[in-house]
């Protein structure tokens, strides 16, 4: 009688043991070294919407703009967060995918390299003739030199004796290499976290400032600002500046010093600092940058009733030579003195070019930058500049919609030309008068706490760039046999040309009488394969 066994039934896995199974799945993918080279390439295209659309971050203004030239389809980036990219959900999700992936793809690598680097050096294989450099010696070695010459030339040795009477010294050297590898990788992670840090608690704020003019360190005092998404405007330390003088020196036409003499006042007391470029001001963990230098026309507008006002217009300059661009704008110009009410489309406004250096050659742009002979290059307008409408707009130009709108018409038909103390007389008596130019800063105050991480993350990558790069991790053994024979042997664990020659080297140093064979032209490839 014939008996057949059928194996239990298998029992399923209970869903605790899937779900560990499928996570320890997922795990090893996302610490694979490909899976984080996959996201550092998609980090790298997820950033490219960031240069493409204007930045809220960056500039409001500009998101703006957009919004009024593509009125349709702004508000369908906004909703995939194309104007605040670096903010947005799926960079970020990148962002902590990569962080994960490197941290959990070094964390395995520095174990295993640790282990590594306290273990014996690896014995040497029976059959030593298998490796790629080997050699028999025709001349004793002695084991005391050889120890000596490998520690001298920083090999890691093992010294093993077998029963038999075999004595071999294992050498090894280059863990530098993988060393540098994990310095590398590590200054990645240092980097990300460092950018991570500056975009969460970092903040700017750029001021242009005028001579014996102060301002205080709030937002509504900077012309153009940027705040960290963990950034409140009570987050910011309170000071105030004076910009008490600014000097420039010029040599050929160009700048060659910057200096500028700022008082400034904290809660703690108050001080005096020479700043300069790339010497910044720290308060409060806060450093103020010297960033720029420009002019400040000062002019004073009387308008058709007789009454006068005086403005400090900062001009932003157009090239090497400071020559300018700017505009004063009166509002409220014309007020009647009998009625208090603004004329009608009485507003005035210069759209201004100043010159440093004025030639009179008929050429309107000078070429040198120092204050020599400055002139101002005005066209004037009248009408509604447009300031009332509630929209943002540049404060060192006319509107250039109201001027093709026809609300603002142009008084002037050609460029007038005014020096210091001359004066611009429209149709209606009122006038402009040049009265001088002051010299202006431009500061850039700025609190950044990720940049010494990132600093640190560029010096490691420096520091294990190199290693990874140049050093080779080789292997070397000397062996004593029984029957008074000496073998050197030699195993390159990277691609490396000079592993016969370095091996040659030391098998001369252990054993002084050996002289190496000649390579033929045959075995050439042979003697140098790596």
């Amino acid at each position: 009688m014939t008996t057949t066994l059928t194996p239990p039934p298998r029992s399923k896995p209970g869903a605790a043991k899937r779900l560990k199974g499928f996570a320890r799945r997922w795990w090893h993918q996302l610490t694979a070294m490909r899976t984080a080279l996959l996201l550092l390439l998609a980090l790298a295209l997820a950033a490219i919407p960031g240069s493409t659309f204007p930045q809220r971050s960056i500039s409001a203004v500009d998101v703006a703009d957009y919004y009024a030239q593509h009125p349709d389809l702004a508000p369908w980036l906004d909703r995939l967060w194309a104007f605040d990219v670096y903010t947005s959900p799926w960079f970020s999700a990148i962002y902590l995918l990569l962080m994960i992936s490197l941290v959990g793809c070094i964390l395995p690598r520095l174990g295993v390299h640790w282990k590594a680097l306290r273990a014996k050096v690896p014995d040497a294989p029976k059959r030593m003739s298998i490796l790629p450099y080997h050699r028999t010696l025709a001349v004793d070695a002695n084991q005391s030199m050889a120890r000596a010459v490998l520690k001298q030339r920083r090999w890691r040795t093992t010294v093993r004796e077998a029963e038999d009477g075999t004595v071999t010294i294992s050498a090894e050297k280059g863990h530098l290499r993988e060393t540098g590898n994990l310095l590398f990788h590590t200054s990645i992670i240092f980097m990300l976290v460092g950018v991570a840090v500056g975009s969460l608690m970092s903040w700017y704020g750029n001021r242009i400032l005028s001579e014996d003019k102060s301002y205080c360190n709030n937002l509504q005092q900077y012309d153009e600002y940027g705040l960290g998404a963990w950034v409140e405007e009570t987050d910011l330390p309170r000071f105030c500046l004076t910009l008490d003088q600014f000097d420039a020196e010029f040599t050929d036409g160009g700048p060659t010093a910057f200096e500028a003499d700022v008082d400034y006042e904290t809660a703690s007391g108050t001080g005096n600092y020479d700043l300069e470029v790339n010497y910044p001001l720290n308060i409060d963990g806060t450093n103020v940058f010297l960033i720029g230098h420009g002019y400040t026309a000062v002019a004073t507008f009387t308008d058709r009733y007789g009454q006068t006002q005086t403005v400090h217009q900062e001009f932003l300059s157009m090239d090497a030579a400071l020559n300018s661009e700017g505009a004063f704008k009166f509002p409220d110009a014309n007020v009647d003195p009998e009625t208090g009410l603004v004329d009608e489309d009485a507003e005035v406004g210069f759209d201004a070019i100043l010159v440093p250096t004025y030639d009179d050659t008929g050429m309107l742009l000078g070429t040198d930058p120092e204050l020599n002979n400055p002139v101002l290059a005005l066209t004037a307008y009248t009408g509604d500049l447009g300031l009332a409408d509630g929209q943002p707009e540049s404060v060192y130009a006319i509107n250039e919609a109201q001027i093709a709108s026809g609300n603002l018409e142009q008084v002037n038909d050609q460029v007038e030309v005014i020096g210091v103390g001359d004066t611009m007389t429209l149709p209606d008596g009122s006038s402009l008068t040049f009265d001088g130019v002051e010299q202006y800063a431009v500061l850039q105050v700025r609190h950044d706490p990720g940049g010494p991480v990132v600093l640190a993350g560029a010096i490691l990558l420096l520091g294990g760039l190199l290693p990874a790069l140049a050093v080779r991790r080789r292997r070397f053994w000397i062996r004593w046999n029984p029957d008074g024979t000496v073998e050197t042997a030699g195993l390159n664990r990277n691609d490396y040309d000079g592993l016969d020659e370095e091996c040659d080297e030391l098998t001369a140093l252990i054993a002084p009488g050996h002289e190496p064979p000649q390579a033929s032209e045959s075995d050439d490839s042979i003697g140098s394969r790596p």
